[in-house]
């Protein structure tokens, strides 16, 4: 006689088992969103063709709360993931997928995020084709953890790297700062501003192809999430051993953002973001990249921040709206816990 499977509309221990739970879940909660003929043979690896240069990533998510204004942890995932291999300049492929579930997260909410999940990777152009589920007992995560891996085909000619950076150079940044660091923070908070901020969680892909189709030289390029544009500015003068100039009257700030900052203390230099990035690119070419990301819906308050310097390798200046020079350093601490 076959067993009776439990019927529940939230995740048991037994979905984590391997047993029929654990193939019910996968075969209705997942593989139809996610379908494709690398995932659907099931085998423990994907098994692909590739010829190039590949570049290859990893991350955890554990944003907390798990949907947000503009997103959730699984288009957080998968846009995270995709940025990360864009950064090298590479051609995002694949995904692997991997969930952590707390036991009684609700069978919709995983819903919900594989959807984002279907949606996030359908916009990038790229496939999840290995994954893995586990469940853990109440209190071990909180509701859902999510790891991705990706891999990306680096193009020939590109050689775009965070040691690359040339005294000359022109520092831009995508757009506005700030965003998903504050929206996080608001939603979970209960805080409001009165409009509702939304997190800039977006897949870049396409506009770096675009970007390095203006300008192949482009020296750097870099994702300012955790610790912000601060944070990521001193990564790249202290790979590159050069400084780093920028204008605080060219910063990109919503208002919104602003006076949320204004009002808790925060920095918009330091506050995280999920849908941007840096660029360092040779002067020459500024003006026709920047022309070019602003035409793309991600970009279009793309700027010119500042420049790059010889002198004081590794450090980060800022030269403020009433003529001073503040030096820019690196976060310390964290005053927006997981938001990513």
């Amino acid at each position: 006689m076959e067993m009776e499977l439990p019927v529940s509309d939230r995740i048991l221990m037994a979905h984590g088992s391997g047993g029929k739970l654990a193939h019910e879940l996968i075969a209705k909660g997942v593989l139809p969103a996610l379908s494709n003929p690398l995932l659907d043979r099931l085998d423990d690896a994907a098994v692909f063709e590739v010829s190039g240069r590949l570049a290859f990533t990893t991350d955890t998510y554990v944003v907390n709360p798990i949907f947000f204004p503009g997103g959730d942890i699984g288009r957080l995932a998968v846009c995270g993931t995709v940025n990360d291999l864009s950064m090298t300049g590479a051609v995002p492929l694949y995904l692997s997928l991997a969930f952590v579930i707390e036991e009684g997260l609700s069978q919709d909410e995983l819903g919900m995020v594989v959807s984002s999940v279907r949606q996030a990777a359908a916009e990038a152009g790229v496939q999840v084709v290995t994954g893995d589920t586990k469940v853990v007992n109440r209190g071990s995560v909180d509701k859902i953890f999510v790891n991705t891996g990706g891999v990306g085909l680096v193009p020939e000619a590109v050689e775009i790297s965070g040691s690359k950076a040339q005294p000359g150079d022109k520092v831009i940044v995508s757009g506005t700062l700030g965003d998903h660091g504050i929206a996080v923070l608001s939603q979970r908070e209960g805080l409001t501003f009165g409009t509702e901020l939304q997190s800039d969680c977006a897949p870049l892909n396409r506009l770096v192809a675009e970007m390095i189709e203006v300008s192949p030289r482009i020296h750097c390029l870099r994702d300012p999430t955790r610790g912000g544009l601060a944070t990521t500015l001193n990564e790249l003068a202290a790979q590159s051993r050069v400084s780093i100039r920028i204008y605080e009257e060219r910063l990109p700030v919503r208002d919104e953002v602003r006076a949320a900052c204004d009002m808790l203390g925060f920095d918009p230099l330091y506050v995280a973001n999920e849908g941007k990035l840096v660029a360092i690119v040779p002067p020459d070419d500024a003006e026709a990249v920047l022309d070019k990301m602003r035409r793309n819906r991600y970009a279009r308050d793309a700027a010119i921040i500042g420049e790059v310097g010889e002198a004081s390798p590794g450090r980060v200046v800022m030269k403020t709206r009433l003529g001073a020079s503040r030096i820019v350093d690196m976060l310390v601490g964290d005053p927006l816990p997981r938001i990513c």
